[in-house]
């Protein structure tokens, strides 16, 4: 192994060369496009014996990609914000037709107002198309994740696509050190794609075609029911990947939480702003600790409402806004947790969106209002003067 520094979007690339996919294609779309970029580089320098397709839309480079993907080959793609919009059809379609394509998506705010910076509602409002969904925290797990990515997503018992999510600029053109992993060790990892269905003019098959009442939703409990497996299998996964790298990551990461009586909720790299904030409140006698949600589908119910259960308060921090009701993520964990009869206060809180900082003060005084048991959500860094 060795270690480089490097950013996101180059720790995504250098992951996606280690997994060495037939078929890439893309769109450039900021905050994603060096990860494209990249990789097509290692192309041209031969370093990747792939084809790059250059379309004319990112909602032509899924469409590329389920064709390649129902042939049998590995294939990759990265998107962010608007293009994720424009893909959304065969985001789904691609789901549906359990195609297990891995994308990376530098996240970045909707328009409009028009905006480039940082934000997760691009990558929540995609929750429920069927795609198997991992944030990561740092360039290192996104590296990691996005190996893990592919191995996820071709499981038998899985065969779903998967959805690699990085802060756009926070991480993507952010340069941290990260430790690459010997390609031996990848190759031996990973292996090559095994398509147990696949176009073949010899075994004709059919993909996508018209269904009746009969089958179609027998067809969605089994993808349900996929995802269900999911969970089994990133944590199988990241247990394999541990024995060649020494790093694992599960469905959720618990900071300091043993002891905790006040937990905040978050995801991506505002996680670490949020266990500087854990921290400092500890100073202050406050027993407070971090539940960073690393994946989001297949929902880790389970873990979530184990990590939550006994606490006195839980504030639930997130960079994301579904207009009529609030944050995306805060009504699933409370459902969870109602569904539990779990009994604990819970807040949540809307911050970041646009890019706006969110900093180690402002989750303390989320977990200080949320203490104070002041309800309602509330806005963080919200200035209307």
């Amino acid at each position: 192994m060795a270690v480089s520094v490097m950013t996101g979007s180059r720790s995504v690339a250098t992951a996606v060369k280690l997994a060495k996919p037939e078929v890439i294609a893309a769109y450039p779309v900021t905050p994603q496009t060096e990860i494209v970029e990249d990789i097509a580089t290692f192309i041209k320098n031969k370093e990747l014996n792939a084809k790059f397709i250059k379309v004319d839309s990112e909602h032509s480079a899924m469409s590329a990609l389920i064709g390649a993907s129902s042939a049998g080959a590995r294939t990759f793609t990265a998107t962010a914000s608007q293009g994720l919009m424009y893909m959304a059809e065969v985001v789904h379609w691609a789901a549906h037709a359990r195609l297990p394509i891995v994308m990376a998506v530098a996240t970045r705010a909707l328009a409009s107002p028009w905006s480039i910076l940082n934000d997760h509602t691009d990558f929540l409002v995609q929750h429920s198309s069927g795609w198997i969904q991992i944030m990561c925290e740092n360039n290192q797990e996104a590296l990691d994740t996005t190996l893990q990515a592919f191995k996820i997503a071709e499981k038998r018992e899985v065969m779903l696509p998967v959805m690699v999510g990085l802060d756009g600029f926070i991480l993507t053109h952010t340069s941290m050190p990260v430790d690459v992993p010997d390609p031996d060790l990848i190759d031996s990892f990973l292996g090559k794609r095994m398509a147990p269905f696949a176009l073949d003019p010899d075994n004709p098959l059919t993909f996508g075609n018209v269904v009746d009442d009969k089958y179609f939703m027998e067809m969605r409990y089994k993808m349900f029911e996929s995802m269900q497996n999911a969970k089994r299998v990133i944590k199988e996964v990241s247990e394999a990947y541990a024995k060649l790298t020494g790093r694992s990551y599960g469905l959720v990461e618990c900071y300091q939480c043993d002891d905790a009586e006040h937990v905040i909720v978050t995801m991506g790299a505002a996680s670490g702003d949020a266990k500087v904030a854990a921290s400092m409140l500890r100073k202050e006698g406050i027993k407070a600790g971090v539940l960073r949600l690393r994946v989001i589908r297949p929902f880790p119910k389970e873990d979530i409402v184990e990590a939550l259960a006994n606490r006195k308060t839980v504030s639930i921090v997130e960079r994301d806004l579904s207009a009529g009701i609030g944050n995306i993520l805060a009504h699933e964990i409370k459902s969870a947790l109602y569904d539990a009869g779990a009994k604990v206060f819970v807040k949540s809180f809307i911050a970041g969106l646009g890019g706006r900082d969110i900093l180690p003060e402002d989750f303390v005084n989320a977990v200080k209002s949320a203490a104070s048991g002041k309800k309602g959500d509330e806005w963080i860094r919200l200035n209307l003067g």
